[in-house]
């Protein structure tokens, strides 16, 4: 004969209908509390909190959450991640710069050679106090 093991926490209350629950040590024997007055509902809470506790084991499973502990715990690995993310930051920001900045030039003189009245003016006059800024003529 094989027993088959419960799926869950609250589904071998259905193999011993007699269980007691003492919430305060010291009561007398007489107010055990039956699981015949309340099945449903010690069952579905149970079943309700074992579901819970297994999405709250895979959640921490899924972020990593060992490997983020170790990382913080240890001096050495936490100086090694913010030194890469430090250089991996201010290279990204340097790139970016230049990326944006040579965008923009591109744009000037694309505007430039398109000799619009109103914009082709403006940016002769931009020019002009460039240049002075500079010291030239």
């Amino acid at each position: 004969m094989t027993m088959s093991k419960p799926n869950s926490y609250g589904d071998d209350l259905s193999v011993n209908n007699k269980r007691t629950f003492h919430p305060r040590q010291g009561q007398d024997e007489s107010k055990d509390f039956d699981v015949n007055e309340h099945p449903f509902e010690l069952r579905h809470e149970v079943k309700r909190l074992n579901k819970r506790l297994e999405q709250i084991a895979d959640m921490l499973e899924k972020v990593e959450f060992r490997d983020v502990l170790e990382t913080y715990s240890n001096p050495k690995k936490r100086i090694i991640s913010n030194l890469t993310a430090g250089i991996a930051r201010g290279l990204g920001l340097t790139l970016g710069t230049v990326v944006i900045l040579a965008l923009l030039a591109w744009l000037l003189s694309f505007l430039v050679q398109l000799n619009l009245p109103i914009i082709g003016d403006f940016i002769a006059e931009l020019l002009s106090y460039i240049k002075m800024s500079q010291g030239g003529n």
